[in-house]
């Protein structure tokens, strides 16, 4: 099995309502959701069993996502600093 990883988006407002985008992927496989809704809402390759334990995950580690998330800074990762 190849190695899943985990990427954060910084902070956006859509809607008036502060989110980041979450993606897990490995080399043939990925799922991108968002957080704090904690749903996944695109994938590929991931079956629904393992879609719902990828939104559990974000469920149950919804803090440390949020705090990372509020950590990056836009303007730094386009600079790529």
């Amino acid at each position: 099995m190849n190695e899943l990883t985990l990427q954060v988006s910084g902070i956006s407002v859509k809607d008036g309502k502060k989110q980041a985008s979450v993606r897990f992927s490995d080399n043939d496989r990925y799922a991108e959701g968002i957080i704090p809704d904690c749903i996944i809402t695109k994938s590929e390759g991931f079956t629904k069993e393992e879609t719902a334990q990828l939104e559990d995950y974000l469920k149950a580690n919804l803090s440390e996502l949020k705090k990372a998330s509020a950590k990056i800074n836009p303007l730094n990762a386009i600079m790529r600093k």
